[in-house]
């Protein structure tokens, strides 16, 4: 019977441990954050200016929507890290570390969008 409640404890019905899903909830709340700010950024303008003009205006309707599930993924990945911890179980370094990245990403891109624009177009003005 231990053997059973260590099992239920360490995976998910599908076999992945529970921080897989907390990594995920993280990387996909990167990727919408990604999305919703890529309207701002002039990534290579001279290459692919037709079609991030098309992408920018679709992008920049979608944004708050983004930003909402953004957020909402961010909310799904602490809840995740919550239920490894009661049971019983450290979360890993990693998890954790990406969740908290993720979330600072969230914010910044919530509250200031610009900032954020301006970091990634001198990131990549390099």
């Amino acid at each position: 019977m231990p053997e059973q409640t260590h099992a239920a404890a360490t995976s998910t019905g599908s076999g992945r441990p529970r921080g897989a899903h907390a990594v995920f909830a993280s990387l996909a709340a990167i990727g919408s954050v990604v999305a919703a700010s890529s309207c701002c950024w002039p990534l290579l303008p001279f290459v692919a200016a037709a079609g991030f003009a098309g992408s920018s205006t679709f992008l920049s309707v979608a944004r708050p929507y983004l930003l909402g599930i953004s957020v909402l993924f961010i909310g799904y990945g602490f809840y995740q890290a919550r239920r490894v911890k009661r049971c019983g179980r450290r979360p890993s370094v990693v998890t954790s570390l990406l969740l908290w990245t993720s979330a600072a990403i969230v914010v910044m891109a919530v509250f200031f969008p610009q900032v954020m624009a301006n970091a990634v177009a001198d990131l990549l003005a390099r």
